[in-house]
């Protein structure tokens, strides 16, 4: 982990949006080629990339009621009451998310409103690989069930030994999920994208994975609906003399053990908290079960930015966009108004990133990659789609149709101009 000033930070900006455009377009081809053999083998496609990829060759990629049985009593009791207690926050929060359809009256015989409709049928991608996330499946599923969706349907990688996880099988069930495929990957995203013999298409893809699925998503859009192309987990720390650098360094550090594409940056206006930073830095890492991880993700993104001031801080912060905020400063709540884009805002030094990721209840699904620039956490919104309602009366349209058919002339979409005079000129109405 380095210590690099604010320019040097945005030279090193430039440089890694180079890098990764030349990372996903390497990435595409081999995408494209699975999707393409998913759409035109379906079932045997998904059991001969599940063998490839995950080493597991499959009889059947649906998991049993058998399966959901064993896993719910090979589970701790304290990891069920925990689950249930960050449920109960998670749905607190999300129900604030509610909408409900709206009609307005304008004056007589006009009537127009939008019709709030769930969609019917979602799929959920939950990662596996080097880490299992139960808690990605409360923040996926419960806000979808809150929407009203009437299918919702998960998929995610196998074991070594052809099961799923029982802590993401035992997070499913207490949200009411009972149909999970065991298929990962960029071929997950293309079975539900486009279905196949066993697979039902779905309308939206939402849920976080690696590279190939993020990009497998990029792809399918617009056959389906997604919720964002998500990129590695990422934090940024805004720190001052206030924040006690062992908490600073333990959060950064929550992230570096995502994987070694993750990124943790702390800014601060002060060179002696950047070095008490980096000291707690690696003397933590030294002690934590993920080290050979977390160090190669420091190296290659881990960096403490310095400052001139207030302004310059949180200049990068909005440059950045980051997934994960966290303002370990006096007063956050002054300094609230100078966010502008960042996923999720964490506040003080007893609101670590964690918290938001397990248990206090809004969404850990985050746009990152400077996405949180112009997109938001997933939520209840992400489950739901709106209509248009429009009604007038034939008084109501006639007071409205000269202006109507002078609009669509100007256009010259005169068949508009007819819709309108021919009612107006209805001898029968």
């Amino acid at each position: 982990m380095k210590i690099i000033t604010a320019e040097q930070y945005k030279q090193q900006q430039k440089e890694a949006q180079s890098e990764t455009s030349a990372r996903d377009a390497a990435l595409d081809q081999t995408v494209l080629d699975i999707i393409q053999q998913v759409k035109s083998r379906g079932d045997q496609a998904l059991f001969d990339y599940t063998e490839k990829f995950d080493g597991v060759k499959l009889d059947d990629f649906i998991v049993s009621a058998a399966e959901f049985t064993e896993a719910k009593e090979s589970v701790e009791p304290a990891f069920l009451d925990a689950l249930q207690q960050a449920k109960a926050n998670i749905t607190a929060f999300h129900q604030g998310q509610m909408e409900q359809s709206w009609f307005m009256n304008q004056q007589d015989g006009i009537m127009v409103g939008q019709k709030v409709t769930p969609l019917e049928r979602v799929g959920i991608y939950i990662p596996g690989g080097k880490a299992a996330y139960p808690s990605t499946v409360l923040m996926n599923v419960i806000p979808a069930v809150l929407a009203g969706v009437e299918k919702i349907v998960i998929t995610t990688p196998p074991q070594a030994n052809g099961k799923i996880n029982p802590y993401v099988l035992a997070a499913a069930q207490i949200t009411g999920v009972d149909t999970i495929y065991k298929v990962g990957g960029a071929q997950a995203v293309a079975a539900l994208a486009y279905g196949t013999e066993t697979v039902e298409k779905v309308v939206k893809i939402v849920g976080p994975g690696n590279a190939f699925v993020a990009r497998a998503k990029k792809w399918v859009y617009g056959d389906v609906a997604i919720d964002m192309i998500a990129g590695p987990s990422e934090i940024c720390v805004v720190a001052d003399e206030t924040a006690p650098p062992r908490f600073v360094a333990a959060d950064l550090l929550s992230q570096a053990e995502h994987d070694e594409q993750a990124s943790a940056i702390c800014i601060t206006t002060s060179k002696q908290v950047a070095d008490e930073v980096i000291n707690e830095v690696e003397k933590q890492t030294a002690e934590l079960e993920r080290k050979t991880i977390i160090e190669k993700s420091l190296k290659q993104n881990g960096k403490i930015i310095i400052t001139e001031n207030q302004k310059e801080t949180f200049s990068i912060v909005n440059e950045l966009a980051p997934e994960h905020l966290q303002l370990m400063i006096a007063n956050p709540m002054e300094q609230l108004g100078l966010v502008k884009n960042a996923g999720a805002i964490f506040m003080g030094n007893y609101s670590p990133e964690p918290l938001g990721d397990y248990f206090a209840g809004p969404n850990h699904t985050l746009p990152t990659s400077g996405t949180a620039a112009f997109a938001s956490p997933l939520g209840v919104y992400d489950f739901l789609k709106k209509s248009s309602m429009i009604h007038y009366s034939r008084d109501a349209l006639l007071k409205a149709s000269t202006a109507i058919e002078t609009l669509a002339n100007v256009e010259g979409l005169t068949a508009h101009a007819n819709a309108i005079k021919i009612r107006k000129d209805d001898p029968h109405a």
